[in-house]
């Protein structure tokens, strides 16, 4: 390990003797693959890929701006279920403040919404996405508009990370995830587990817009991720699609 990384993990350690810090596990609502390590924000020199996604933000970031232009396509990106009761103490279902336009939704690719963003479409057929039948990927330009804030929550399975392309980043925006709290900018990529409680806010004026995909956890070998992708297809197949 490079004595930097010792270094920040032993400087968190003090933080959280201190009581500055609290800590933070991982919290899947779904589904829990165990002995994997409890990391916030991964090192990027662990996806090479990256340096190759940001080389294409200009390209990326361009459509994105077209799509803005257009004014189509976004949709909020929690959408509640009319046949239940809703239960959303925190407010963002069906919430136009956190936007998506999806290029993949479910495992399946959006194809009209891909063919107006070729390039980005381009640069993600080149990176290791999930591949989960009618699960994951999602890929997805995400939008938080000014004043908004993602209340605190964690995501579904700890098999796959997060990953944040920033495109369009006014002062005042930030991501926590755990106790690591961290501000984006336009161009550097990051990944992180979702499965911690994790929140974003956009304390602008100006609109916030990320291109967010999903990658595998690194740690899984490609057995683990065969068994993974036939759990969940033998889940689909008994008790119906997304019955966990």
């Amino acid at each position: 390990m490079a004595d930097g990384s010792a270094s920040a993990r032993f400087a968190q350690s003090i933080d959280i003797l201190l009581g500055k810090k609290n800590i933070y596990f991982q919290q899947p609502q779904k589904f829990y693959f165990p002995e994997l390590p409890q990391i916030q924000f991964y090192d990027r020199s662990t996806f090479p890929w990256m340096d190759e996604i940001e080389a294409a933000t200009p390209a990326i970031r361009g459509e994105l701006d077209e799509l803005l232009r257009g004014g189509i396509g976004f949709r909020p990106y929690v959408e509640g279920d009319r046949s239940r009761s809703p239960r959303d103490p925190s407010g963002m279902t069906d919430n136009p403040d956190w936007s998506a336009f999806y290029l993949w939704k479910d495992g399946r690719p959006v194809a009209e919404n891909l063919e107006r963003c070729p390039r980005t479409a381009a640069v993600l057929a080149r990176i290791p996405l999930t591949d989960v039948a009618n699960r994951s990927p999602e890929v997805l330009f995400s939008l938080l508009r000014p004043g908004a804030h993602i209340p605190p929550h964690s995501g579904l399975v700890n098999t796959r990370l997060i990953c944040h392309l920033p495109l369009i980043v006014p002062p005042g925006c930030g991501l926590r995830v755990g106790n690591d709290i961290r501000t984006p900018v336009e161009g550097r990529a990051w990944a992180f587990d979702d499965t911690f409680e994790h929140e974003a806010w956009n304390n602008s004026e100006q609109v916030r817009g990320i291109l967010l995909f999903e990658v595998w956890r690194p740690e899984l070998s490609d057995g683990e991720r065969r068994m993974v992708r036939a759990m969940f297809e033998a889940i689909d197949a008994y008790g119906g699609q997304q019955a966990l």
